[in-house]
C-alpha cells in the first residue's frame, strides 16, 4: 500500500510514522547475474550455482550491493511524494546485511520515515529501512538512507 503525498508540507508531517511494508519481490539467479555483469563481481558465490552449492551457505547468494540497490524500487512501494521537481538519493549512515539473500529467495522492505528535515530549495528524509527475506530468522539488510526532495 502506497502513501501519497501532495508537497514537502505534507511530507512533513509524516515525519516519525511508519511507511509499512512492501510487496515481495524474487532475487532470481538471473538478476545476481545480471548484477553480476553490471558490476564485474563474478565471485563465485554469487555466480556459479554448482560451487556455492558446496559453499558456506548451500546456494548462489546476491551481492549486498544487489539487496541494497533494490531498496529504492521497494520504497517507491512505500511513498509517493507529489509535486515536487526532482528527488535525488543523498547518501547512507548505515548498512548492515545480517543475513544472505539465496538465489530464488523473495525479499520485501519494511520502512520508517525518522525524519523530514529543511534543505535550501527542499527537505532531506531520513528513512530506516529493513529488509525481510520470506522466512529468514534475520533481516538481509537494515539501511539509514538518505534522500533529497527539491521543489
Amino acid at each position: 500500500m502506497s502513501i501519497t503525498v501532495n508537497g514537502l508540507d505534507e511530507l512533513k508531517k509524516l515525519a516519525g510514522s511508519d511507511l509499512g511494508t512492501s510487496d515481495w519481490i524474487e532475487v532470481t539467479q538471473d538478476r545476481i547475474d545480471t548484477f553480476a555483469n553490471a558490476t564485474g563481481d563474478h565471485q563465485w558465490i554469487h555466480t556459479d550455482p554448482e560451487r556455492a552449492a558446496q559453499g558456506p551457505f548451500g546456494a548462489p547468494i546476491a551481492h549486498g550491493y544487489l539487496t541494497l540497490s533494490l531498496f529504492i524500487p521497494l520504497f517507491t512501494q512505500l511513498l509517493d511524494v507529489r509535486g515536487v521537481t526532482t528527488k535525488v538519493n543523498y547518501g547512507l549512515d548505515k548498512v548492515r546485511f545480517p543475513a544472505p539473500v539465496k538465489a530464488g529467495s523473495r525479499i520485501r522492505l519494511v520502512a520508517r520515515l525518522s525524519s523530514v528535515e529543511d534543505v535550501p530549495g527542499g527537505v532531506q528524509i531520513t528513512v530506516d529501512g529493513t529488509v525481510e527475506v520470506d522466512g529468514g530468522t534475520k533481516p538481509a539488510a537494515v539501511v539509514r538512507s538518505l534522500s533529497r526532495f527539491y521543489v
